[in-house]
């Protein structure tokens, strides 16, 4: 939407945005936590209110064209766009092409977490949208493998709806998620973290039972002796990110293979002329205020990129 709406500001006039959930906002109408928009508009926010403030400015800008529902399955290096609207297929043909494709999540298997493969084992996402926008409680007893910021926020929203958090298992000696977040998540509710641990092993059948928790070296390999066990009936994974670039991959784009973001000389390009990358999908960040700002100037780059071209023409 901050891509859409900055070149809008940069004079285009024909704009299509597409969305493939119900309703604009991606993943923070499921951020019910305060923290957005301290940057952006200098206070606090939860996600959909961050969320809406750029829903009300798309919808006041008649040239930009919202289509949700609308999944994106094929991306060409002549810029058409292939998406899946409910009933039938639809192929445009674009100028310039921004991808705000976000990052999905890495799995259990992606660790390298062995052991049974039972119920209860949830990347920390997902138990967000079960909670905040579905209704369910996925566990009682939760372990989190990854001090990642949603997995510290998760440890939190699991508290705060009655359930026991064992314990956030952390492999590296530093946390991965913000240190606001290890204070008003993890220290408020008195959730243990431990650093330079592991989860070696995954118990039950049915559902999860248990873990077995060891301490690593700093080659990360088991400490002898080290090892004890956690009972608990899900496992949260929140290990990090990967960029969603499979599109633009598809078009022809290069792609760093350790990260999976786009090649470039310049930020938000990619290697194709007039195909831009902005958001996670660009790079991993911790403050959805800097994706908003990577957007905008995502926007910009399209909008600068469309004049050379009619310019050319």
């Amino acid at each position: 939407m901050a891509a859409a709406i900055s070149a809008h500001e940069s004079g285009v006039k024909d704009i299509l945005l597409l969305e493939r959930d119900l309703y604009l906002g991606g993943l923070l109408n499921q951020c019910i936590h305060t923290g957005f928009g301290l940057t952006y508009f200098k206070e606090t926010l939860t996600g959909p209110e961050y969320a809406s403030r750029f829903v009300e400015r798309v919808r006041a800008i008649p040239s930009i064209e919202v289509v949700t529902r609308a999944f994106a399955v094929r991306l060409t290096g002549e810029k058409t766009v292939d998406y899946l609207i409910p009933g039938h297929m639809v192929s445009v043909r674009a100028k310039a092409v921004v991808m705000a494709t976000g990052s999905r999540e890495r799995t259990r298997e992606m660790a390298h977490i062995a052991g049974t493969r039972p119920a209860g084992i949830f990347p920390a996402g997902l138990a967000q949208r079960l909670i905040n926008i579905e209704g369910y409680l996925p566990g009682k007893n939760v372990v989190i493998v990854g001090s990642g910021d949603i997995g510290l926020i998760m440890a939190r929203r699991f508290k705060l709806e009655g359930a026991e958090v064992k314990a956030v298992i952390e492999i590296q000696p530093v946390t991965r998620g913000l240190v606001r977040n290890v204070v008003q998540c993890l220290d408020d509710f008195g959730i243990p973290l431990y650093f330079r641990h592991k989860i070696a092993h995954i118990y039950g059948k049915d559902r999860v039972e248990g873990v077995d928790v060891v301490r690593v070296d700093e080659e990360m390999r088991e400490i002898e002796g080290s090892r004890f066990s956690m009972g608990c009936d899900t496992l949260l994974v929140s290990v990090g990110l990967i960029p969603e670039n499979e599109l633009i991959e598809m078009a022809g784009a290069e792609l760093d293979k350790k990260s999976n973001t786009p090649v470039s000389g310049r930020m938000n390009e990619t290697s194709l002329p007039g195909i831009f990358v902005c958001g996670n999908s660009y790079k991993v960040y911790d403050i959805v205020d800097t994706v908003s700002a990577c957007a905008e100037n995502a926007g910009r780059m399209a909008a600068g990129y469309l004049g050379k071209v009619e310019q050319q023409v």
